[in-house]
This record gives structure tokens, sequence and C-alpha cells, in this order.
């Protein structure tokens, strides 16, 4: 038989048959860039073109053109998608664009994933080609798929072999866990700072975490840095691509643009109401302004999602709190098990106290049982 799958016997090309492939969970994950002049990427960052709103009416192309790729490339499955996030990046010279794409269905959707990007490039190329005609599309290319037969794939490990095929509930997340534990787990850093993303102020926290979480052996990508409005996105995104942590920084305030609660809580399957506190508990040591701090954290799917301030003194209270609750969280959500510590010094065994000899009390001193009943009164 033909090994090209689209193919059949005879040469033809025909849609391939997955009636028979069990519904799985399926993540793909697509990257392009926009080549162009220093100066044409102040314009985008400052939405200083003449056609306004260049990044999200980019964003808003890519998704309409994943949920209609079936009608675009001629022998891709018509997919019920759960989720579409489209990113945008900044380099010297060029816009980069990150396409993430989820699905609970019969086959992969890479294609989506890819079809995003294009589309998303092309449309910024329309943006921008009035101040630069030379302005080239290109990289793009699929970076990471996950679910399916194959479990997990991504491009900077092609060459190793791929994960055993993924369970039908489609937990495929699970091993890809278990493939990254060998040479670290994946992070993702997401920086809401609606300045920052305008090139208008530094991001002085992101690069803070990312390189807290790599002298630990994680292994993460560039901070990515978006306005507070485009947070939910971001986080849905990042979740779908199901790295192991996802640390926010930033919009967790009560300014009225302030978000990430929002779009964290969104994305949770249990919260960790003790993580947030205990952060806000070691920023209030340093200011009281903490108290104010709307921050979540919690699990979503097999993801750790922790929201710390938007301030460098914030970031670095929250990670001093994480540094012990990380290792044991990640241990947790992988199956460990509560094993007692080896460090730990073993609790003495209380002795029974022995009965005092009875003897008449004064009239104003509480009998003991009284006593004991009240402190439960209280205590309840």
């Amino acid at each position: 038989m033909n090994p090209l799958t689209h193919l059949d016997d005879d040469g033809r090309a025909r849609m391939v048959d997955v009636g028979g492939k069990p519904v799985t969970r399926r993540v793909a994950i697509a990257e392009g860039r926009l080549d162009t002049t220093a100066e044409v990427v102040a314009l985008v960052q400052g939405d200083a073109l003449k056609k306004a709103d260049v990044l999200p009416t980019a964003r808003i192309a890519g998704i309409q053109a994943a949920k209609r790729t079936s009608e675009l490339i001629p022998l891709a499955h018509i997919v019920p998608l759960d989720a579409v996030s489209i990113d945008f990046g900044f380099e010297a010279s060029a816009v980069t664009i990150r396409a993430t794409v989820s699905t609970t269905a019969r086959t992969g959707i890479e294609m989506e994933a890819l079809t995003a990007v294009a589309v998303a490039a092309l449309t910024l190329h329309d943006m921008v080609k009035a101040v630069d005609p030379a302005a080239q599309t290109g990289g793009i290319r699929l970076v990471e798929k996950r679910g399916g037969k194959r479990g997990v794939w991504r491009a900077d490990a092609a060459g190793e072999p791929t994960v055993g095929d993924a369970p039908s509930d489609g937990s495929a997340v699970s091993q890809g866990d278990e493939a990254d534990a060998a040479g670290g787990r994946r992070a993702i850093v997401l920086v809401a700072s609606t300045r920052a993303a305008a090139g208008e102020a530094p991001d002085t926290t992101g690069p803070a975490i990312v390189e807290w979480l790599r002298a630990r052996g994680y292994g993460v990508p560039a901070p990515v840095v978006v306005a507070d409005a485009d947070i939910a996105d971001a986080v849905r995104g990042a979740v779908a691509g199901s790295p192991t942590v996802l640390i926010t920084t930033g919009g967790t305030g009560v300014n009225p643009g302030d978000r990430t609660p929002e779009a964290t809580l969104a994305v949770l399957d249990q919260e960790l109401p003790g993580v947030a506190e205990a952060i806000r508990a070691a920023g209030r040591a340093a200011t009281p302004m903490a108290a104010l701090s709307r921050a979540r954290a919690g699990i979503a799917g097999r993801t750790i999602v922790v929201n710390l301030p938007g301030s460098r003194g914030g970031v670095a209270d929250g990670l001093a709190v994480l540094a012990d609750l990380l290792p044991h969280l990640v241990d947790q959500i992988a199956g460990g098990d509560h094993a007692p510590r080896a460090d730990a010094a073993p609790r003495p065994v209380p002795h029974p106290a022995p009965h005092p000899t009875p003897h008449p009390a004064p009239h104003s001193i509480v009998p003991p049982t009284a006593t004991v009943h009240a402190e439960g009164a209280r205590d309840a």
C-alpha cells in the first residue's frame, strides 16, 4: 500500500478515514515571523500605523483562518476547535507570531495552527506594506503537537524517539511530562503589561522569573509580553500547550484594567488558595499594599498556574515562597506519594499526665471540664 496516507493504492488523492481513531485531547503549536525594519516594528508596537489596530486585526484573522482550514486545505478534516490563541513577540526587526490550537477529536490540528500563523502573518504584511513593501513573511513551522498516536512531538527534539501512544481518555499530557522529566520540565512566563507590550516601558519581571525557572532545570522560552486586555487569550493558549508550570506577572491589582486573576480562574480545575495567600503574606512583610493583590494559584489540567505581582519586589517575594512549594507541587501533580521528609525530626509522643489528687476547688475556679468545653466552643 502507498505509504503516503493521503493517496490511495492507485496514487489518487483521498481524505483519510479517521473514524476508527480514538478521541483524544490534541494541541498543536506553530510559529512564523514578519521580517521588516526596526522603524516598522516600533510603529506596530505603538499602534501608530495608518491602518490602526494592527495586532488585533492580525489576531482575529489568524483565529478565523484556523476555523476555516478545512475550506482552504482540500484534504484537511473538519475539526471542532476547543481554543485558538495568537500571540505576538517583537525582535529588533521582526514581529513573531505563535498560534496555539487545541481540540478533542480523532485527528490532529497541525494544519489549523500553521494556517493560523500564515494568515496572521499575511495580514500583518498587508497592514505594513505601505511603509515597507519589502517586508517578508516566513519561518512558518510546526513547533509542537500533543495527543494521538505519537503522544508528544517537538521540533527541537525531532531526532529523538517519539513518546508512546496516548491513552484513549485524552490525557497525553502526562506522557509529555514524563518525557520532560529526564531533560527538564517545561514552563511558560506571561507578562501582563499594556505599557511593556506597547514598547513604552521595559519588562523588568519576566526575565527574572525565566532565569529563576531555568536555574531549577525548567525549559523556558523568553517571556511572552501581552497587553492586559489580551491576558485571557494568552493564559488559555499557554495552558493549551500543557506546560508543567505557568507563571504570570502583573495585572493582579484593583485597577480596572487588571484582569489576570479572572483570566486565571477561567482555566483552573482546582484552586490552591493557600499558595496565593502565602505569596500575599510574604509581600505584606515588605509592604501593606500587598494585601490588595487578587492573585490566584491553582491547577489547570496538569499545569501549575501561579499569579505573581507586577513589581520586581513582589516577584522576588513570590519566588521565595515557590522555592519551597513548587518542587512538592510538581511531584504531587506527577503522582508522587506523601513520603516522609528524611530531614524531619521525629515528633515527640505526648505521655498522659498523672491524675492529680482530688481536692476541693474554690468556687472561683472553673472546673477543668468546663474549661475544655469552653475552648472547644470558642475554637469551633
